[in-house]
């Protein structure tokens, strides 16, 4: 009498389920990584990547590229940092339209932050500080919605801070220290603040940006920096100056008519008919 095995029928269904896993073909590379990768090997001129990892530079998990990190075939973060590098940010980064964290920093980049940036969507760390970068803080950089770090300390950046990076809700380090910015400091960035114990924002507790994120900025100013005392007393010089210069005018002008009354009165105490006046006037 033969007997029939029954499987339950979860068990069934977890056997159907690893058969299909095995037999998947790997997830094709996608050709943004690509394109993504190769611009920015030539433009910071990379030694230690190999061309031909560009078109399928990820394994899973894996990639064989020096600081690229995988994630389900995609590159989910780029980590270089002090690596001499140098050279400008290719706008084709943005291809990488998966990355999560980009760390450039303590190299010799140069150049631009480019806009295109922006179409990072996923990204929550970027990290470009220590380098020779120049030119304004792409406000663009407000639609990377995720973005938990921004470090940009140590540049060459230069005008206002967008106001619209106070509207990253998300946004827990910022760091524009040491640049040369100018202009006023967004208030809500200013601020910003986090509970004590790492909670939820709520008003009246620790400032989470504190003056140490914008320190460094001759022409930088507002909360948390201290008051610009020096341009305060700057202001006082100049209208000190521009009285002294008033006052010093108004002595030399009396001075000169004083002159001119002696040089006058003199003219007319002379014999003749020209001086008949004098005549009448009391002796000084």
């Amino acid at each position: 009498m033969s007997q029939h095995h029954h499987f339950p029928p979860f068990a069934v269904a977890v056997a159907v389920a690893a058969v299909l896993v095995l037999l998947s073909p790997p997830s094709a590379a996608d050709p943004n990584d690509e394109l993504c990768l190769s611009s920015l090997q030539q433009s910071l001129s990379l030694r230690n990547w190999t061309k031909s990892f560009f078109t399928d530079p990820c394994d899973g998990f894996i990639s064989k590229l020096q600081g690229v990190t995988c994630n389900n075939g995609r590159v989910y973060k780029l980590s270089l940092p002090g690596l001499s590098l140098s050279g400008s940010i290719p706008p084709e980064l943005s291809n990488c339209t998966n990355l999560q964290s980009l760390d450039l920093s303590s190299n010799a980049l140069s150049g631009a932050i480019p806009t295109e940036l922006s179409k990072l969507l996923n990204l929550a760390v970027l990290n470009l500080s220590a380098n020779a970068l120049s030119g304004a803080i792409p406000r663009e950089l407000a639609s990377c919605a995720y973005l938990n770090v921004i470090d940009l300390h140590g540049n060459q950046l230069s005008g206002p801070i967008p106001d619209e990076l106070g509207l990253l809700v998300r946004l827990s380090t910022f760091d524009v220290s040491y640049n040369r910015l100018s202009g006023p400091i967004p208030v809500l960035l200013a601020n910003r603040s986090i509970a004590a114990g790492g909670g939820a924002v709520a008003a009246g507790t620790t400032a989470r940006f504190n003056a140490s994120s914008f320190a460094g900025n001759k022409d930088l100013y507002g909360y948390p920096l201290p008051p610009m005392r020096g341009h305060g007393l700057s202001v006082l010089a100049i209208v000190g100056i521009g009285l002294g210069s008033g006052l010093l005018s108004l002595v030399l002008s009396f001075s000169a008519v004083c002159i001119w009354l002696r040089s006058t009165d003199r003219t007319a105490a002379t014999p003749g008919e020209e001086g008949k006046i004098s005549h009448l006037m009391p002796a000084y």
